[in-house]
């Protein structure tokens, strides 16, 4: 596994600490955690970005139709 040195402002990384002290976690395993989420999240809101029109162009315009579609 690789290292990654950022910089962050104290009062996050205070945070942070006492985050991980409260669930008993590694500083790097929340960080690592919270980084594969964020990714994730990015990667799904670039895919509907590009599904979009698609889902527009068959009538799909609100979570709710996709919910009835897939239900």
């Amino acid at each position: 596994m690789n290292s990654l040195t950022i910089r962050i402002p104290e009062p996050l990384k205070k945070q942070l600490q006492e985050y991980c002290a409260k669930q008993n976690r590694p500083v790097s395993d929340v960080v690592r955690d919270a980084l594969r989420r964020h990714l994730a999240v990015e990667r799904f809101q670039a895919l509907r970005r590009k599904m979009l029109p698609f889902a527009e162009a068959q009538g799909i315009l609100t979570d709710e139709d996709v919910f009835r579609i897939v239900s």
